[in-house]
């Protein structure tokens, strides 16, 4: 008899479902990925104005309607009955959320989640739940101010990655919350409980509010990352009363509860399917690449880059530039956030009028090392390394160049992730990548040969999915004891780690960057010393 488990991934742009069917009830990895359906909230949610997932407010200002984020739940599940997925076998839900993004519920909230009606849709009757009408999410640039009172109140910038894990970043939710309570103290007083959108998903499910998990919960600027439980410095150092509006820290690998009879009676779940706590996507994704050991890195091309490891022990960035989150399977991950990924691609691109296929054809056509000119891709503000305004740079170009411009973003960024990885510990054997842009070949190529090392295209973009579908898998097969010793996060991912394909790096290219290299890193240190 198959055993299903569903994952559900609320991304910056769409929401993804994932449904892995276990075909043999005596082999856990007998699995294999049933159905991946998303939904992109701008072209099947038009109503609700978004651009990129993202409401067009004021410069720095990144809000989601949390309504949206509902529909797209409606939708996904929908989805399922119409794809013949048998929804009643589903023993597990496991759910994944674009990290730092806040959701503030008022005192109505748990009262109107245990008693909704099946008969009518589930976001037309959550309407009057919400203290805060949008959610800032990771992309939100507006909290400077607060960063430094919590990080003055917590000691300074190095006792704060200390106890958290990062620094205070303006897209974290500690600083949000800040800005919330001082620009909105009613809303903020009528706020009962402030969620993640990784906690918020799983508490629709569960008819409750659901914690948070280590995973996400270092993403705020709250959490103690050796304790992995909250902080009281630091809730006390953001805003008042803060503690009374989160519940305690859960680890991702348990059971937060069971499917509420809402989901039971509309969509056709069993009573019995368990509803995990909700992780990051990045954590998630770490799960969905198989990086729960050494060995490789992790290099997400999405909406942002991210770069992300295995961590076995807890160690911190001394740049205070990335980050330690926890992992899913009890450990840490170390992970490092460029803001200008497909930003800066799709910038380029756009400027020269290009196809992505006329994108691919110029940057295989231009030599590794670009001639010697470089590119600083800053369109938008930029983590990593910390550029507070927009400002694109090229050196060594000369009037319109767009074969430059196309290797010229490729290159900067592969030479800032390799850079500033190095902190990790992490001398990887090879890169497993994933995101929308790990399609493109020749974006790989400069991957593998920036880094010398192979570079293995996953066969599904959509890991953060794959990951929370794999801690369903997880927790719902531990509670058997026939599996209990067994069972590992290795042992249930080895299925998934199938690749389209694997590049390896060209040594003549990995010569040429060995020269780029620090040519790059000295025209970035140049320009950071003009901002001083």
């Amino acid at each position: 008899m198959p055993k299903y488990y569903l994952g559900i991934d609320c991304s910056t742009q769409s929401i993804t479902a994932l449904v892995l069917e276990q075909e043999r009830d005596d082999d856990p990895v007998s699995t294999r990925i049933r159905l991946e359906k998303s939904l992109n909230f701008d072209a099947d949610y038009p109503e609700f104005g978004t651009r990129n997932g993202v409401l067009p407010e004021g410069p720095g200002v990144a809000h989601t309607p949390p309504r949206l984020w509902v529909r797209g739940l409606e939708g996904v599940l929908d989805a399922l009955k119409k794809e013949g997925i048998p929804v009643h076998e589903i023993e597990a839900v496991g759910v994944s959320g674009q990290q730092h993004g806040s959701v503030y519920l008022n005192a109505e909230a748990e009262r109107t989640l245990a008693a909704l009606n099946p008969g009518r849709g589930l976001a037309d009757q959550l309407g009057d739940i919400y203290s805060r009408k949008s959610s800032p999410i990771w992309m939100d640039a507006t909290t400077t101010a607060e960063c430094a009172e919590i990080t003055q109140a917590l000691g300074g910038d190095d006792a704060v990655c200390r106890l958290t894990g990062s620094r205070c970043f303006e897209r974290f939710t500690g600083p949000q919350i800040r800005k919330f309570y001082k620009t909105d103290p009613a809303g903020y007083a009528a706020t009962s409980h402030v969620c993640l959108v990784s906690s918020f998903i799983p508490s629709l499910l569960a008819g409750k509010i659901i914690p948070i998990d280590p995973g996400d919960g270092a993403g705020m600027n709250l959490m103690d990352i050796a304790r992995r439980a909250w902080s009281p410095e630091a809730l006390e150092a953001t805003a008042p009363h803060l503690s009374q509006k989160l519940l305690p820290i859960q680890e991702s690998d348990s059971v937060a509860s069971e499917i509420s009879a809402y989901f039971v009676a509309r969509y056709g779940f069993s009573p019995a399917c368990k509803i995990l706590p909700g992780t990051g996507d990045n954590p998630a994704s770490l799960v969905g690449l198989g990086l729960v050991s050494g060995g490789a890195i992790g290099i997400s091309l999405g909406t942002s880059d991210t770069v992300f490891a295995y961590m076995s022990a807890i160690h911190t960035d001394p740049e205070g530039a990335s980050h330690v989150f926890g992992s899913p399977t009890g450990a840490y991950m170390a992970i490092s956030v460029y803001k200008n990924g497909s930003l800066a691609r799709e910038a380029v691109r756009g400027e020269h009028g290009l196809s992505w296929e006329a994108f691919s054809k110029l940057l295989s056509a231009t030599p590794p090392g670009n001639l010697g000119r470089v590119m600083l891709p800053y369109f938008d503000t930029e983590i990593i390394p910390r550029i507070g305004r927009a400002g694109m740079q090229r050196y060594g170009f000369s009037g319109n160049d767009a074969a430059g411009d196309v290797r010229g973003v490729i290159e900067a960024q592969m030479a800032s992730m390799f850079l500033h990885s190095s902190w990790m510990g992490e001398a990887p054997a090879r890169i497993q990548a994933t995101g929308g842009a790990s399609n493109n070949r020749e974006i790989l190529q400069v991957m593998a040969d920036m880094f010398g090392v192979p570079v293995m295209r996953q066969e599904t973009s959509n890991s953060a999915a794959l990951g929370a579908a794999i801690r369903a898998q997880h927790v719902s097969l531990k509670t058997t004891l026939k599996y209990a010793s067994a069972l590992s996060f290795d042992l249930l991912a080895r299925p998934h780690l199938r690749t389209t394909f694997t590049l390896t790096p060209n040594p003549e290219a990995q010569a040429a960057y060995r020269n780029f290299i620090p040519l790059y890193h000295q025209y970035e240190k140049a320009y950071l010393q003009t901002l001083l």
